[in-house]
């Protein structure tokens, strides 16, 4: 899905790690809640307290999910899940366009 319906979006931004990473919140009817952004190449560690599936728009990261000894490559159309209440490390090494939906 390439847009969204009916859907309330905040105008302000989150803005992390200097401006490196930003997001804004949308929210559907439904009560659902996704966050769409912009990574700029760097390495990053994220906390997550509901579970997240990250889809990656365009660009292309590597990622270390909590626990693994083994880093991941998501590239454009791809994504990863997050368990809740962990973290992940993450390699952008390209900007990145991201969907984040929160599971």
């Amino acid at each position: 899905m390439s847009t969204f319906e009916n859907v309330t979006v905040d105008k302000a931004a989150n803005i992390y790690f200097n401006g490196d990473v930003t997001s804004r919140k949308i929210t559907f009817s439904n009560g659902e809640i996704k966050t769409l952004g912009i990574m700029m190449p760097g390495e990053y560690t994220f906390g997550t307290e509901a579970a997240e599936l990250m889809e990656i728009q365009s660009g292309s990261v590597s990622i270390l999910l909590k626990g693994s000894e083994h880093w991941q490559n998501i590239e454009t159309g791809q994504s990863f899940n997050v368990a809740a209440n962990s973290s992940f490390d993450i390699k952008v090494n390209k900007i990145t366009d991201y969907c984040c939906s929160y599971l």
